[in-house]
C-alpha cells in the first residue's frame, strides 16, 4: 500500500512540475492529497488507532473544498483569457 501512496505521489508531483494546462496541476495536486490520505489509513490501521482515519477525512474535505475553489477560479480564468494554459496567462 505504501508504494502505491508513493506511486501517486510522485506522479501528482510529476504533473504539477511538468504540465502547464492550470486542469493538469490541479489533478496533481489532487493525486498528492489522494496519496497523503492513503498514507494516513494505512498507518493508522497498521498501529490500531483511529487518528489517521481522521486525518483522511480531513484531507478529503480539504480536497474537495480546493477543488471547488480551484474550478471556479479556473471557470473565471477561462472566461477572461480563453486559455488554460499557464503560458498563456498574463
Amino acid at each position: 500500500m505504501l508504494a502505491l501512496s508513493l506511486f501517486l505521489f510522485l506522479l501528482g508531483l510529476f504533473l504539477v512540475l511538468t504540465r502547464k494546462n492550470l486542469i493538469m496541476i490541479f489533478i496533481g495536486i489532487e493525486l498528492i492529497f489522494n496519496a497523503a490520505s492513503l498514507n494516513f489509513v494505512f498507518f493508522a490501521i497498521h498501529d490500531s488507532q483511529n487518528a489517521g482515519l481522521y486525518f483522511a477525512l480531513f484531507i478529503i474535505a480539504i480536497a474537495a473544498a480546493e477543488t471547488a475553489i480551484g474550478i471556479a477560479i479556473l471557470l473565471n480564468l477561462f472566461k477572461t483569457h480563453q486559455t488554460t494554459q499557464m503560458d498563456e496567462l498574463p
